[in-house]
């Protein structure tokens, strides 16, 4: 099953456009995009498979990694990752369907 899985990274200084950009290019093998110019934080979303969504995070994290490596933005600590499947539908804050 293909999964979502959004993961975000959080540090100590606003990140730049021209690092963003790196970052979207190097995730962008993953079906990825990727979020953050001005804020403290980045993140991108990347499109795995896997059999569960544990799993999906298990597959996603080292492939996060590897584009931060790549992008040359800094390796700052993952704070946060979620995870929608294809055949799930998207919810609100109350869990009420979109």
């Amino acid at each position: 099953m293909k999964w979502s899985v959004s993961i975000k990274a959080e540090g100590d200084r606003p990140m730049e456009l021209e690092e963003i950009v790196e970052l979207a290019d190097a995730v962008a093998q993953y079906g990825g995009v990727a979020s953050g110019v001005g804020a403290m934080s980045y993140g991108a979303q990347i499109i795995v498979e896997a059999e569960s969504s544990d799993e999906a995070v298990e597959v996603a994290l080292p492939l996060f990694s590897d584009a931060v490596a790549t992008a040359g933005v800094p390796p700052w600590p993952v704070t946060k990752a979620e995870v929608i499947g294809e055949d799930e539908d998207f919810v609100d804050d109350d869990g009420i369907p979109i």
